[in-house]
């Protein structure tokens, strides 16, 4: 079984990913990834790919789906595939579905975290770490975990990298770039739609469901 899994940046979706990886078997498929290794690995390819995001400018879809059949072709990811942060237009999401096709393969499972922007937020500007034993909660939704916590709520700390002008300008553009698509891949039976608000335990009991299916 191959998957699509969609949400926006504080969604979650990476967490989700990789307890799929870890539980299931299946291999996370990042297109940011496969660039970088490539840049890593100093092959001709690579060397073009580095020169183009040196300028500041995008991969072509041609470069990213090359690479993308190398790894769809190689067994040992046969319908164990999650992708992550592809399809992000309607002709990448047409144009994987022609590489699928190619080797025998297809999308069974199209899964999508919708969380709303107020949560977003308040996952951002409420986030707050233990200094004592680094857990970290949330000042919105685990207030009685914060009053009990056994360090003691003095040692809670915010954190210097949650800026909340970045990541909502990434949620913005996730929601504008990524609509498109998912009203696209929405209109099939494979699609389901996730309230990315839920603990995740709840997200991984409701995405273990459509898995063993």
């Amino acid at each position: 079984m191959n998957i699509i899994l969609f949400g926006p940046p504080g969604a979650g979706k990476g967490t989700q990913a990789q307890l799929i990886v870890k539980k299931h078997n299946y291999f996370q498929l990042s297109t940011g990834d496969l660039l970088r290794n490539e840049i890593k690995k100093n092959t001709e390819i690579g060397k073009q790919i580095e020169k183009i995001i040196s300028k500041g400018n995008f991969v072509s879809d041609n470069i990213v789906n090359d690479l993308l059949k190398e790894t769809i072709k190689n067994l040992k990811y046969r319908d164990r595939i999650i992708f992550d942060g592809y399809p992000r237009s309607i002709d990448q999401s047409k144009e994987l579905d022609i590489i699928l096709k190619e080797f025998n393969q297809k999308i069974n499972l199209v899964i999508s975290l919708n969380v709303s922007r107020e949560i977003i937020e308040k996952r951002i500007i409420g986030r707050i770490t233990c200094e004592k034993c680094n857990i970290t909660l949330n000042e919105f939704f685990n207030k009685d975990e914060i009053n009990l916590h056994p360090c003691g709520k003095d040692f809670f700390v915010k954190r210097n990298d949650d800026n909340l002008k970045i990541v909502m300008n990434r949620f913005d553009i996730y929601t504008k770039t990524t609509k498109p698509v998912l009203d696209f891949l929405s209109n099939n039976s494979n699609f389901h739609e996730i309230d990315g608000s839920l603990e995740i335990n709840e997200i991984t009991s409701k995405i273990d469901k459509f898995l063993n299916v």
